[in-house]
């Protein structure tokens, strides 16, 4: 096995599954995670476990990438909640807090990709290491489908607040 995962690194693997797949479902079900939900106050707690497992694994022995997107995810629900709170953000509060939530999504799922590539098939991974034109690749599909997601996203509670208000006039 080219690069063993430690116990730690499986228990994280199964905690991050949750977020992965109540995520997946959020957005399903609600077209995006609202933490008032059973689903979105899942996605929360299992999006903290999986950050804060993440802190004991590093193959450098310090602070690695994906710490860092760990604290951003973490950072970016925040923003979501306050922004949801926040009067003076009028109608810009449910974008800016669903836009929060997405990007926490689009970031968990960063070194997921990258670690699955680099570690399956167990006996011949498919790619060698992060710079790997295949992670890359991968990455970049990912970030496009982000983009192209939270747009669809933010048209659709466009239209949810316009079909709320009812006909002008």
């Amino acid at each position: 096995m080219p690069h063993p995962i430690s116990t730690l690194g499986a228990a994280h693997t199964l905690i991050s599954l949750v977020p992965a797949t109540v995520g997946l479902y959020s957005f399903a079900r609600y077209r995006g995670i609202d933490s008032a939900t059973r689903a979105g106050k899942i996605y929360l707690g299992g999006l903290l476990l999986a950050v804060l497992t993440s802190f004991g694994l590093s193959s450098s022995g310090g602070i690695n990438a994906g710490h860092v997107l760990g604290i951003l995810a973490l950072l970016s629900v925040s923003g979501a909640l306050l922004a949801a709170r926040l009067p003076w953000l009028s109608r810009a509060r449910p974008y800016l807090s669903q836009l929060g939530f997405s990007f926490s999504f689009f970031l968990m799922w960063v070194p997921g990709i990258a670690e699955t590539l680099t570690r399956l098939p167990v006996t011949h991974p498919l790619a060698d290491g992060p710079q790997s034109p295949l992670v890359r690749g991968a990455l970049a599909a990912w970030f496009a489908f982000f983009v192209v997601g939270s747009m669809a996203q933010l048209l659709w509670l466009r239209s949810r607040r316009r079909s709320l208000k009812g006909p002008v006039g």
